[in-house]
């Protein structure tokens, strides 16, 4: 499995290296045209470079930048880049707006000699040339004239223009927004004073509290805290009036003394008392220490203080009285105060209610004022921002380099011509030898012959081979004719299928070449050969061998001569030649003859190998009557010279006269530019004319000893 499928990788990789060997083969062939057609393109481009004029190109660089007036306008800040920006621009810059005032300027109608504004604009745009510096923010503005001073000074005029246009621009709208900005802020500020009113006289006639109306506070806010604060008062009052209400009851059923004891538990502390009852006490302590340090009662200093003591008891009862009476007011004047409390609570309540109803309508208008208030101080935020921008420098494009004048013209380029020229030239050349080979319906290789007659091909003749016969003994062309000869002893079923003819499809194939070469190969085989020149046409072969033609197979066939009188021995052994006479008026009828059937019949007995040379088979039926009558036929096919048609109007031919066609010799190949063949030949530098050659195991060996060795062999009929 595995050779199998090494072999079928080698056959594959052989089959594409065939392919480009074919490749390779066209482009050899045809190289002249190749050539040929590289050599006018290439020169046409020259003389077309050198005799167009020069150009001049000035380039002015710039900076371009979007505006962002618009966004201020619109609200929207953002640095957003519109990747539609810069083609914008290049269509801006050649636009009339731009270049119109270029011309203007410049007058260029009068240097021009131009009698419209229109044209001139034409030719002056076709001069312009706008591209970017990738990945930047600059543009390049180019102008190519054959002036190189006035290509700087367009560049340079149109880049000012362009500069000029863009502030301009920028400043017109920024004045034209800021009249819509002011306008917009009297229409917004008209309306939001007018959204106030409203508020307010709402406000005032609901008699609502807003504790602060320019907030989104809702104002039901205030009124729930106001009954939030009420309540709590009336929740403080009743706590009061029951604390002193209880502190009451606990005083009525308690005596001075105990009342005395308590006031700092009820939080009811008086100053009088505060005052009386340390005299008191201090009254009392003294009273006792005289009663018992002896002292009578009716001591005067006892008596004294007994007097002191009772003045102050009476005072503390009095204040107790006045405490208790101060007390009982206060729980009136709490109680009173609490029913006026729950008055205003109920009060508030039922406002807290009403309000709510009117509370709904006010604060819609209150929110349609806030919002309308917002957007008064967004717009007289955008105003001040737009007439601050007017005040700044406006930058929207800014020229970093100038057109400068050009020291070396930038059209035509020469270098870049003369490329575009040689691989134009080249691939035009290439095209064209392969559209010729595509249409090229001639014979090319064996296949086509083998496919077109179904015979195979029994020789692969060289061009420009020589004349055997005349040729050195060594001739590397007599190669071929010997593997021609091998072949067709292979294809003659027995040894009386001796006569043969070669024919071909039209003119200057090399038929008539072949057969005597092939003959005088048989001839040194050791064939008792004979040459019959059958073209009655326009014989040949007695020249090949300078030969009279007054006799010869006309007589023969129109005479009772014998054969042996006209046959002529030739200076080569072994080798006899017929020639063809004179030519007769019906060379049909003379060769269509029982004559020529004996003549046949006495070759055949007389000699080993008989070449009846003949016309083409087309156009003259005199090969067709030969080839009928012979025991082989061979079609000598010159190399790309006449269509593959042509081939299947001689099988046709041959096959209407059953002619026996043992094979085909393509002649005349090419194979110093087509390798397919030259493989063929390859083996003939085996008997090359140097006296010595090196041997494949490396001795050296006499190249003339080998040479007789091969005659020797070609002798015994071993080539």
């Amino acid at each position: 499995m595995m050779e199998t499928r090494n072999h079928t990788d080698e056959a594959d990789s052989s089959e594409v290296q065939l392919h480009l060997l074919d490749y390779w083969r066209v482009i050899r062939l045809r190289l002249p045209l190749i050539i040929l057609v590289f050599l006018l393109v290439v020169i046409t481009a020259g003389v077309s470079t050198y005799l167009t004029p020069r150009q001049y190109q000035s380039s002015v660089t710039m900076q371009v930048k979007e505006d962002n007036n618009m966004q201020i306008f619109s609200g929207q800040q953002g640095s957003g880049h519109d990747p539609r920006f810069a083609s914008t621009q290049f269509q801006i810059i050649q636009r009339k707006e731009i270049l119109y005032p270029v011309i203007d300027s410049l007058k260029l109608m009068q240097k021009w000699n131009l009698r419209s504004r229109d044209v001139a604009y034409g030719k002056l745009r076709s001069m312009l040339t706008v591209s970017e510096v990738r990945n930047t923010d600059l543009i390049l503005i180019s102008v190519m004239d054959q002036d190189r001073q006035e290509a700087s000074e367009l560049a340079n005029t149109i880049a000012v223009e362009y500069q000029k246009k863009r502030i301009d621009e920028q400043q017109g709208w920024v004045a034209r927004s800021l009249v819509q900005l002011e306008d917009e802020v009297i229409k917004q500020k008209k309306k939001t004073e007018e959204l106030r009113d409203r508020m307010t006289k709402m406000r005032i006639e609901a008699k609502i509290n807003d504790l602060n109306p320019e907030s989104i506070e809702d104002p039901r806010q205030a009124e729930e805290s106001i009954l939030i604060s009420v309540e709590s008062q009336v929740n403080d009052a009743r706590i009061k009036v029951a604390t002193l209400s209880s502190k009451l009851q606990q005083i009525q059923g308690m005596s001075d003394d105990q009342i005395i004891r308590s006031l700092k538990t009820f939080e009811m502390d008086d100053v009088t008392i505060n005052q009386i009852l340390p005299q008191y006490e201090a009254t009392v302590s003294e009273e006792a220490r005289l009663l018992g340090s002896g002292l009578g009662p009716n001591h005067p200093a006892l008596q004294s203080l007994q007097g002191k003591k009772k003045v102050y008891s009476q005072q503390l009862q009095s204040q107790i009285g006045i405490l208790r009476g101060s007390l009982a007011a206060n729980l009136e004047i709490s109680k009173k105060s609490l029913e006026a409390m729950e008055i205003k609570l109920n009060d508030a309540r039922t406002g807290q209610q009403k309000a709510k109803t009117n509370a709904l309508h006010y604060q819609e208008a209150k929110n349609e004022y806030l919002k309308a208030k917002r957007i008064l101080e967004s717009a007289e935020t955008r105003y001040s921002t737009e007439a601050m921008q007017r005040t700044m420098p406006q930058s929207p494009a800014t020229i970093w380099e100038k057109a400068e004048i050009s020291d070396y013209p930038a059209k035509p380029n020469v270098a870049k011509n003369m490329i575009i020229a040689v691989a134009v030239g080249l691939a035009m050349g290439v095209g064209l030898a392969f559209l010729i080979e595509y249409l090229d319906t001639s014979v090319k290789t064996m296949k086509d012959i083998e496919v077109a007659l179904g015979v195979p091909v029994l020789a692969v003749i060289p061009r420009g081979v020589a004349v055997l016969k005349d040729a050195p003994a060594d001739c590397l062309d007599a190669e071929g004719y010997r593997i021609m000869r091998t072949n067709i002893e292979f294809n003659r079923k027995t040894v009386d299928a001796n006569t043969l003819t070669i024919v071909s499809g039209g003119m200057g194939e090399g038929k008539s070449t072949t057969l005597n070469n092939l003959a005088y190969t048989f001839a040194k085989g050791g064939y008792k050969t004979l040459i019959v020149d059958a073209d009655l046409r326009r014989p040949s072969q007695h020249r090949f061998f300078e030969a009279s033609n007054e006799r010869g197979l006309t007589d023969f066939l129109t005479t009772d001569i014998p054969l042996d009188q006209l046959v002529v021995p030739t200076a080569e052994q072994n080798l006899f030649l017929l020639p063809s006479g004179r030519l007769p008026i019906d060379a049909v009828g003379v060769l269509n003859s029982q004559r020529m059937l004996d003549l046949i019949q006495q070759v055949k007995n007389t000699y080993d190998m008989t070449f009846f040379d003949s016309p083409p088979i087309l156009g003259v039926s005199d090969a067709s009557v030969i080839a009928s009558s012979v025991d082989l036929t061979v079609v000598v096919v010159q190399h790309r010279r006449f269509p593959k048609s042509m081939l299947q109007r001689v099988k046709q031919g041959l096959i209407n006269v059953g002619a026996n066609v043992i094979g085909c010799v393509l002649n005349n190949t090419d194979i110093r530019n087509d390798e397919y063949y030259e493989y063929y030949t390859s083996y003939y530098q085996y008997y090359s004319p140097e006296k010595y050659s090196k041997h494949k195991d490396g001795v050296l060996e006499n190249k003339e000893q080998t040479s007789k060795l091969v005659e020797s062999r070609d002798e015994h009929g071993d080539y």
